[in-house]
């Protein structure tokens, strides 16, 4: 598995990233128009490239739960749609908890910041539903379109390793180098 060097100087809180694609042309244009295009229906054809992905399918098949990246409403509100939910019921819609974690925190878009202030930008951004949270000792894959600095999954794996989920892979589409 390769890390990168802020990976090797601070290890991510999920233990594994599972990427189908690398954030690059073709690839970044067809996530900018599936996410801000109104492209909703390209979420079959990217979960069927990130199942073929090497151990995907294995991870999916392990987890106990599978868990979208929540939008702030505001997002979702000038989307109308959360992209990472819409991947994650294409993937696994049987695993599926849309409403176990949530994003409390309206942050700016994580891409206009340097990596540092996408760090502090999502810390405390996430939260688990307190009545519906049977997260402890379960395998989570958590879904999420594209992986930059892994920000934002770290928060949010964060959040599942303190509720104590025992392994939490993340499955992206797309990662950068």
């Amino acid at each position: 598995m390769h890390q990168c060097g802020p990976c090797k100087a601070l290890p991510p809180v999920f233990d594994l990233c599972l990427a189908a694609v690398p954030y690059q042309y073709p690839w970044s244009q067809l996530v900018v128009d599936f996410k801000f295009g109104g492209q909703a229906a390209w979420a079959r054809s990217f979960a069927t490239l990130m199942r073929s992905a090497p151990w995907v399918e294995p991870a999916l098949d392990k987890a106990d739960i599978v868990l979208p990246m929540p939008l702030s409403r505001q997002r979702l509100k000038e989307r109308g749609f959360n992209q990472t939910l819409l991947l994650a019921r294409a993937l696994d819609s049987q695993k599926v908890r849309h409403d176990l974690l949530l994003r409390i925190k309206d942050t700016p878009a994580q891409s206009s910041l340097p990596r540092n202030e996408r760090l502090l930008s999502v810390a405390n951004a996430y939260a688990l539903e307190p009545l519906h949270a049977p997260i402890r000792d379960k395998h989570i894959v958590l879904i999420d379109d594209v992986m930059t600095t892994g920000a934002t999954l770290n928060a949010a794996a964060r959040v599942l390793r303190q509720a104590g989920a025992t392994h939490i892979t993340a499955v992206v589409f797309a990662r950068t180098e």
